[in-house]
């Protein structure tokens, strides 16, 4: 098996079917869908087939099967001019074998979209350790309830946009809004999915160290934010930019060692203190919304009112107004866009509320983005008790490299449960991270700590425990077992 010699990629106008590997990820199964809606017969497989990913692709008439075989792709009654395979897919995967081995045209979906569709137009690229998500669906909210009908690709369900793949037409200039992951690319391809994405113009909302299963310390979480910036296309014709925040010392030590000569640079941050140009003033919640005047060198040019809490979110939409400003749109097109944003599946999405317990969903797993969704719930919740459910399920939290700063990153919580890490038997036992420990590290603050011995023991101690009045945030990158249907279920 060679991926080396690997088969040119069909034009875009050639391309008539296809099949996925993987297909029912979040961005594999928006672009299924794409392509179905683009006139080309489409097929996929995947071994978890379930909702809601399954009902959208049997909406889209994908033809989807069930577990990775062969004849998946052999069987098929016509050859695809293109597989597409998953970054999660590995080198031995059947399906994989059998593309290879049968001399099919194959790539990643970075690729795809690198060699097929992103040559001609303005590539927006919304990057960073935290924010990416909903940045970028705020960003293609905005120009699109401005009428400027922008591409976009977000890796999340936003409560706003019809799909999280959208490419009306492959214009050149069109904008095209990205979210630019930094996680790998494919098993043959190991370098960020940012990297095939020809960046034009970058938000860089933050660097942190992440992704612990393929960088090995923050240098090479840095390194990879460089070849970003390295990137970004300059040349007669085009509008480089970079829109920077500068509340990360990081940031601001890439931006004075990258040669950026072509590039305009905008800053953002929290404070003046940053050194930033663009900066959030007089700061509030009132009524649920979260208000603040947008300063540009502190003097007011714009005033925002957002649905979705947080200082966080307030540096979010800041770096969306300055690159929608920059993209052309008026201080009161962005104003009505960002107002009228409702915001991202799992990020502080209120699941329901029964006997007057509020019950919340957020993807929040690295301590920081744990710290600041907990402090925006409290926030906008003041009235209420919050009591924290968390399950250490992504590959940095399951490792106890954050052990300690988890500690102050639950401390704003009235009520702490610490679930046990998710599948610990894939990370070497010196390495993995400790919920007993966190939970002794939680009292010993003052903190009301628990363990969560599983999650159907979990769901009635929680119950039990919940109050009216009492606003539970549960906070998981993954499915938790179906933790918050069945708490819901409980609670009733």
């Amino acid at each position: 098996m060679n991926a080396s010699n690997r088969a040119a990629l069909p034009a875009w106008n050639q391309l008539k079917s296809v099949h996925i590997i993987g297909v029912c990820g979040t961005l594999m199964g928006a672009f299924a869908a794409f392509l179905k809606r683009r006139g080309l017969q489409v097929t996929g497989s995947d071994q978890n087939v379930y909702p809601p990913m399954s009902d959208v692709l049997s909406a889209a008439q994908v033809t989807l099967f069930s577990g990775y075989r062969a004849e998946n792709i052999t069987g098929l009654s016509a050859r695809p001019d293109l597989v597409i395979v998953g970054n999660v897919i590995s080198a031995n995967n059947l399906e994989v074998r059998a593309a290879i081995d049968g001399g099919y045209a194959y790539c990643s979906l970075p690729e795809a979209m690198e060699q097929l569709l992103l040559t001609e137009t303005l590539n927006c690229v919304v990057s960073g350790t935290h924010g990416k998500t909903t940045t970028s669906s705020l960003l293609a909210h905005v120009l699109a309830s401005a009428g400027r009908d922008p591409c976009y690709f977000i890796g999340g369900v936003s409560l706003d946009l019809p799909q999280s793949f959208h490419a009306p037409a492959i214009d050149a200039g069109r904008p095209f809004v990205l979210e630019g992951d930094e996680y790998d690319t494919a098993f043959w391809d190991k370098v960020p999915k940012f990297n095939h994405y020809l960046p034009d113009q970058v938000i860089l909302t933050s660097i942190e160290y992440d992704h612990a299963d393929i960088y090995p310390d923050f240098a090479a979480v840095y390194r990879a934010f460089a070849g970003l910036l390295d990137r970004i296309r300059r040349g007669a014709g085009r509008s480089p930019r970079l829109i920077a925040c500068f509340d990360y010392g990081s940031i601001k030590q890439l931006v004075q060692e990258k040669d950026l000569k072509g590039v305009e640079l905008i800053s953002y941050g929290s404070d003046s203190a940053s050194g930033a140009r663009y900066t959030p003033g007089n700061l509030r919640a009132e009524a649920g919304r979260l208000l603040f005047d947008v300063l540009d060198d502190g003097k007011a040019v714009s005033a925002l009112s957002l649905d979705i809490p947080g200082k966080h979110n307030a540096l979010n939409a800041l770096a969306v107004w300055i690159q929608a400003r920059a993209l052309g749109l008026s201080v009161s097109e962005i104003e009505r866009g960002l107002a009228s944003f409702r915001g991202v599946k799992r990020r502080q999405e209120v699941r329901g509320e029964v006997r007057g317990v509020l019950v919340i969903d957020d993807f929040a797993h690295h301590p920081t983005a744990v710290r600041e969704t907990l402090d925006a719930l409290k926030r906008k919740y003041p009235e209420r008790r919050l009591v924290t459910v968390f399950e250490p399920r992504s590959a940095t939290s399951r490792r106890k490299v954050f052990q300690a700063d988890y500690v102050k990153a639950f401390g704003q919580a009235d009520q702490v449960w610490i679930s046990v890490p998710y599948d610990p038997s894939k990370i070497p036992p010196a390495e993995q991270f400790s919920s007993d420990q966190l939970v002794e590290d939680l009292k010993r603050q003052g903190t009301d700590a628990r363990i969560l011995p599983s999650v159907d023991e979990g769901v009635k101690m929680v119950a039990d425990g919940a109050k009216q009045g009492d606003l539970v945030a549960v906070l998981s990158n993954g499915g938790f077992e179906g933790f918050i249907p069945k708490f819901l279920k409980a609670l009733g």
